[in-house]
């Protein structure tokens, strides 16, 4: 009921801060339009061929670049992969990146509602209750208390000092409080402007992650299953080489081959004996990264293995426009929430620099009892407000108003290499692609080749007009030439997949996308408008 009383008061007292809430109807500072689109056609100073070389190979089928396909969210399983599908939902799941991307979204999240915050009054309340002793030695003034609880002095005999004992009271307080900072040159506007444009930098950087974890997941994966191919080549390289030495001693016991011959040989096996530790090794370090993309430890292995056999190269590339592309890459989007936010800094600096203004507002009560508190004689209010203006302080605001204006040429330079980086790195991927499918046609050229002089010299051996040796030899051949073709398959898949994450992997078609793209249609504004 105490509580109704005064908030119902204050609410009566509190009209006149409508004017003043009035005032709140300009922010100072520049009013953040979005940067234009680039003006780029393309990426290349020369189109590229709508349709890369095909090879008649695994992984050779031709691409053909689709300007108007969209990219899915899961675009890794396009490579119709069930392992790899399962393993980017394992790490979607456990990795850490994740949740400290989540985490830092939720900062930004509360951070904009502690600031919406400051657009209210603040109210309060307190009740401070006391037990008091007053002197007795006050020279013949003695306090005393009326019945209401009022404190009053009663007076000694005017013939001489007469000095009383201690006089000993009750004093209660309450009082609510209303606090109000008026909004009048947009700072505090500009200040949640400024975290709403650090809460999509989060949301996009939620985004980068789970496009960069999905990336290294398959490129990972793409990994795994080159070097196992190139370690079972190898082994095979191995095993003929040591059947040829083998052949080759005998042949020098019988006189057959010079001892030179023979240590030529030897070299050979060492060399390919040589090669095979690092391939493998480097197979251990890359299921040791699978498994870090997953959530594990380095002893705890995931179930899924890959090889080049279970994975399909997409037939279908999406290829989006130069202006769509600035609103599908993460990175060019957090940049542009970057220059956002540096323009709401320099609305916010201006702002500290004009007057400011404030508002306090009290009412209560005071008594010896609680019940005397709100009864006649026993209430009391005061309204306070109060405005303020720095006239001097050695610079320092306007320096500051300096700093935020250079920041935001800061984050308009920034926001512009971003995007010539984000161009870069898909016509980058294009021109790899393009490359891959010649390479991997000249690989599987001398893989082939290298295969008919295998089949036509285990023909002239069964006929006996050539030796063992020279089938051997044919055979190593066609080995490293099937390495050869395995990791120009593995570079043709790993590059497909750089394609999905240059261009922005999707992101907007996740359930959970923070917002949607605008339409091909619209038309983005340039720069930044001073108001």
């Amino acid at each position: 009921m105490l509580l109704k009383t005064i908030v119902s008061d204050v609410q009566r007292r509190a009209v006149w801060l409508i004017p003043l809430a009035l005032l709140s109807a300009c922010a100072v500072g520049p009013d953040f339009k979005r940067p234009a689109a680039p003006v780029a056609a393309g990426y290349t100073p020369q189109p590229l061929p709508a349709q890369t070389a095909e090879a008649k190979v695994e992984q050779g089928k031709a691409q053909t670049f689709m300007p108007s396909r969209d990219i899915p969210q899961d675009w890794w399983t396009l490579f119709r992969s069930a392992q790899l599908n399962s393993l980017v939902e394992r790490a979607f799941k456990a990795n850490p990146d994740i949740g400290a991307a989540q985490a830092a979204l939720a900062q930004a999240q509360q951070n904009v509602i502690a600031q919406q915050g400051f657009f209210y009054p603040t109210v309060g309340i307190s009740y401070t209750p006391s037990r008091n002793k007053l002197a007795g030695n006050n020279g013949g003034n003695s306090p005393g208390i009326q019945s209401n609880g009022t404190l009053i002095q009663t007076y000694a005999n005017p013939a001489g000092p007469k000095y009383n004992g201690p006089a000993y009271y009750n004093f209660h307080v309450a009082q609510l409080t209303v606090g109000y900072v008026p909004d009048v040159f947009g700072l505090q506007r500009r200040t949640v402007e400024s975290a709403e444009a650090q809460l999509e930098i989060q949301q996009m950087q939620l985004q980068a992650t789970y496009i960069t974890l999905a990336s290294n997941v398959v490129a990972a994966a793409f990994q795994e299953a080159s070097l196992r191919g190139q370690i079972a080549a190898m082994e095979n390289v191995i095993t003929l080489n040591r059947e040829n030495l083998d052949i080759m001693r005998k042949q020098q016991a019988l006189g057959y081959v010079a001892e030179i011959d023979v240590a030529a040989q030897q070299a050979t096996l060492a060399q390919a004996e040589q090669a095979l530790p690092p391939l493998r090794k480097q197979l251990e370090l890359t299921r040791d990264l699978i498994r870090a993309l997953a959530g594990n430890t380095p002893d705890q292995d995931v179930s899924e293995t890959f090889t080049l056999a279970d994975l399909h190269l997409p037939e279908e590339l999406p290829l989006s426009l130069p202006s769509r592309l600035v609103e599908q890459r993460p990175d060019v989007r957090a940049a542009e929430a970057q220059l956002h936010a540096a323009s709401a800094q320099y609305g916010v600096a201006i702002a500290n620099r004009l007057p400011q203004f404030s508002v306090l507002a009290s009412m209560g009560g005071m008594a010896s009892a609680p019940n005397w508190m709100f009864r006649a004689g026993g209430g009391f209010f005061s309204v306070v407000g109060n405005v303020a203006q720095t006239l001097f302080d050695g610079g320092s605001l306007r320096a500051q108003s300096k700093v935020a204006e250079q920041a935001l040429n800061q984050s308009a330079a920034q926001y512009h290499g971003a995007v010539i980086a984000a161009l870069q790195n898909v016509a980058d991927t294009l021109h790899c692609i393009a490359s891959d499918a010649e390479v991997l046609k000249a690989a599987a050229t001398a893989e082939q080749a290298s295969h008919r002089v295998l089949e036509l010299t285990q023909k002239q051996y069964q006929a006996g007009y050539v030796s063992y040796q020279n089938l051997l030899l044919a055979e190593q051949n066609y080995q490293l030439a099937a390495i050869g073709l395995i990791q120009a398959q593995a570079a043709r898949l790993g590059d497909s997949a750089a394609l999905y994450q240059a261009l922005g992997g999707g992101w907007w078609n996740r359930p959970d996308a923070p917002a949607t793209l605008p339409k091909q249609s619209e038309k983005s504004a340039s720069g930044v408008q001073a108001s």
